[in-house]
Formats: C-alpha cells, sequence, structure tokens
C-alpha cells in the first residue's frame, strides 16, 4: 500500500524535526515543549492510522461487512 509508505516517510520526517528542536541549545526547554507538542501529537495520530492500515491490508474486510479495527485496538 502506498499510503503506508507516505505515512512512514512523514514519521521520519517528523522525527527530524524533533532531533532539530532536541538539538538546537538556543531554544529554551518550555519552548522546545510547546514546539514539540503538536510534532508528537501528529507522530501519534500517524502511527495509530499505520497499525489501522497493516491491519486492514492483513485483514482485508468481506463486501458489505464492518472492517473490525476497533476490535484490535487497545485503547
Amino acid at each position: 500500500m502506498n499510503s503506508i509508505k507516505h505515512i512512514i516517510n512523514a514519521l521520519k520526517e517528523l522525527d527530524e524535526e524533533v532531533q532539530k528542536i532536541l538539538l538546537d541549545w538556543s531554544i529554551p526547554l518550555n519552548e522546545k515543549d510547546n514546539l514539540m507538542l503538536p510534532i508528537l501529537q501528529q507522530k501519534r495520530v500517524l502511527e495509530q492510522t499505520k497499525q489501522d492500515l497493516e491491519y486492514l491490508k492483513e485483514n482485508p474486510p468481506r463486501p458489505n461487512q464492518p472492517c473490525g479495527i476497533s476490535q484490535y485496538r487497545d485503547d
């Protein structure tokens, strides 16, 4: 699935952004937190989406049936 590849690339980009922020000594710690929070939230959503797509790839739903994603999630 191309979608999974795009998500993996986006996750790598977000990791790079976080690393840039962490390694920039000119940014105060509290500002780093503020800068990283939205990035980490995006990362969490992308990781969940990736897991959902991988589940659907491995367990395709039958026609006219619910996909069943909510059954495998822990949260």
